[in-house]
């Protein structure tokens, strides 16, 4: 029971002091999960964040999903997720019902734009970290820009990119091993 509350409140924490979604997330992540408690490895985070990208829902609910799966099954596959989505559920309520009234004041608005820099900045970290892992060699990097140049340049679905990356990245990495 002790493993199941601090794999909750690790989420909890995770949802309630990261701000921009599932992307904005990640440094949270890697801090909590990798860093501080070894429930995963810089590795395996990658490969939960390609798979939650893959699946349908929330990058930041599927990764929690699987981490708290990889660590206690099913039941703590369901209280990583809680534990995720239970800060967004409660401060989403309370703006919600009172948005209204100071949406279109100066301080909220400029707050916001402050806020959206800076999950800017912390996704850009990430993809730098990560970046530095994920892109171990030529092929890795050739791919990695294809991909980049598809999505900025013709708005391919994120979906398609990822099963043909995988496809590539399965013929490339084949041949080394059937050398």
């Amino acid at each position: 029971m002790k493993e199941l509350m601090n794999l909750f409140f690790s989420f909890v924490k995770i949802g309630a002091f990261t701000f921009g979604g599932g992307y904005a997330m990640l440094p949270m992540f890697q801090k909590e999960l990798v860093e501080k408690h070894g429930w995963t490895t810089e590795e395996e985070l990658l490969d939960y964040y390609a798979i939650a990208q893959c699946t349908p829902g929330v990058i930041a609910v599927n990764t929690a999903t699987l981490v708290g799966y990889k660590q206690k099954g099913f039941v703590g596959g369901l209280v990583a997720t809680l534990g995720v989505v239970f800060p967004s559920f409660v401060i989403i309520s309370l703006i919600a019902a009172i948005l209204n009234n100071f949406a279109d004041l100066p301080v909220v608005k400029f707050a916001f734009i402050g806020i959206r820099a800076c999950v800017c900045a912390l996704i850009l970290d990430s993809v730098i970290k990560l970046g530095k892992k994920a892109i171990a060699d030529g092929p890795a990097l050739g791919i990695a820009l294809v991909v980049f140049l598809l999505a900025v340049l013709f708005d391919v679905s994120p979906i398609i990119l990822v099963v043909a990356a995988g496809l590539v990245g399965l013929l490339v990495q084949g041949r080394k091993f059937t050398k």
